[in-house]
């Protein structure tokens, strides 16, 4: 199986130190490492957490109408970008739904995307086909993607650079570290302060193991990546949102831009912009994405049906886990709009049984993005 998966250029460390490789996105990657997803997940959250997203597409869009051609795919404010600055952005359909979420960044000569792994084909593809003339895509294969998350990846990194220090989140630049030059940005999908780097596939190795020489740092695999992201009230792109998923429905409001709403200078003109333009004026739609906590102690998984107290069946659930952090199982679903109100009861039907769960605000650890 493994020889008709592709790799990433840190494939060989990870078998190195005994990762447990799996199938994802068309890749052989490591769900988890020696310490197990609950420690690492943990570790994470008390120190330094070092991942390998080189799985993840980066793009590069160059030319002087760049930002306006990614505004004309996403309802973000991608011209007023500054340089040195990231957004968090996502490709909307015609229908409303959201096709992927991306991350842009405006490095003043270009703007740099990474795009989620599984969506890197359809999205290539979509921005070729509406690219206009003036504009350059070109696809980065040379380069890694690491990410260092946890409340004592500031303080790991800025012993390689000092330059890192002085960022604040969602803040990139480029850098030196280990000797090669990187992309930084102070961001992450862990909900703790830390950094995504894009560094030469040639010194992502190098950089890893300088990393991992710290005693605050240990590698965190896609099991507790994905335990950190749910607790954090982060959406993964194919369970939590999807291209049937309008940003309304997804909570996701806070990723539209004020100048891309119907009272903004430069409303509308993104794919799906009428309904969801309608949706936001009318706050009409059937269902809405919302946070869930059991109050048992058993995990409630992705495709659990929910159902209220006279057995009507009212969502389903997205994504579901036991949360190492709270102790506490935690999830995210759709139901019925009626049912997405704080503190009301509904049931998961696992196994047979209805276990109940309370409607609760998201995140369910607070976030520690470092906003200086």
């Amino acid at each position: 199986m493994s020889e008709q998966l592709l790799v990433t250029p840190l494939h060989a460390l990870h078998t190195e130190v005994g990762a447990k490789m799996v199938p994802f996105a068309g890749y052989d990657m490591p769900v988890q490492y020696k310490l197990g997803v609950k420690k690492e997940h943990l570790h994470c959250r008390a120190a330094a957490g070092l991942f390998d997203v080189s799985h993840m597409g980066q793009l590069r869009l160059i030319g002087d109408n760049a930002a306006a051609f990614m505004e004309s795919l996403v309802p973000v404010d991608i011209i007023d970008l500054p340089a040195g600055k990231q957004r968090y952005a996502f490709f909307t359909n015609e229908q409303g739904g959201i096709n992927d979420d991306l991350m842009v960044t405006n490095f003043g000569d270009h703007l740099f995307v990474v795009v989620n792994a599984a969506c890197k084909e359809q999205d290539i593809a979509h921005l070729q086909s509406n690219l206009p003339e003036d504009v350059a895509l070109q696809i980065i294969e040379d380069r890694a993607l690491l990410a260092l998350q946890g409340p004592k990846a500031a303080v790991v990194l800025a012993k390689l650079n000092p330059e890192v220090a002085n960022m604040v989140f969602m803040d990139a630049i480029k850098c030196q570290l280990a000797g090669a030059e990187c992309y930084v940005s102070r961001s992450g999908y862990t909900g703790e302060d830390g950094y995504e780097i894009s560094v030469p596939a040639d010194a992502a190795e190098a950089l890893a193991r300088e990393l991992l020489a710290d005693d605050a740092v240990e590698w965190v695999g896609l099991g507790a990546r994905d335990s950190l992201r749910l607790e954090c009230g982060l959406c993964l792109y194919g369970h939590d949102l999807d291209p049937t998923t309008t940003p309304v429905e997804a909570s996701l409001l806070w990723g539209i831009s004020p100048s891309r709403r119907a009272d903004g200078k430069r409303a509308a003109g993104f794919p799906g912009s009428e309904l969801i333009l309608e949706q936001i004026k009318t706050k009409q739609v059937s269902r809405k994405r919302i946070g869930l906590i059991g109050l048992s102690k058993a995990p409630v998984r992705e495709g659990t049906k929910l159902f209220d107290a006279q057995d009507n069946e009212i969502g389903i659930v997205t994504s579901g886990t036991y949360g190492p952090s709270i102790a506490k199982p935690v999830a995210m679903a759709y139901v019925n709009i009626e049912f997405a109100v704080l503190e009301t009861e509904i049931f998961a039907e696992v196994r047979g049984k209805k276990l109940a769960m309370i409607v609760s605000k998201m995140p369910f650890v607070a976030q520690s993005y470092f906003r200086g």
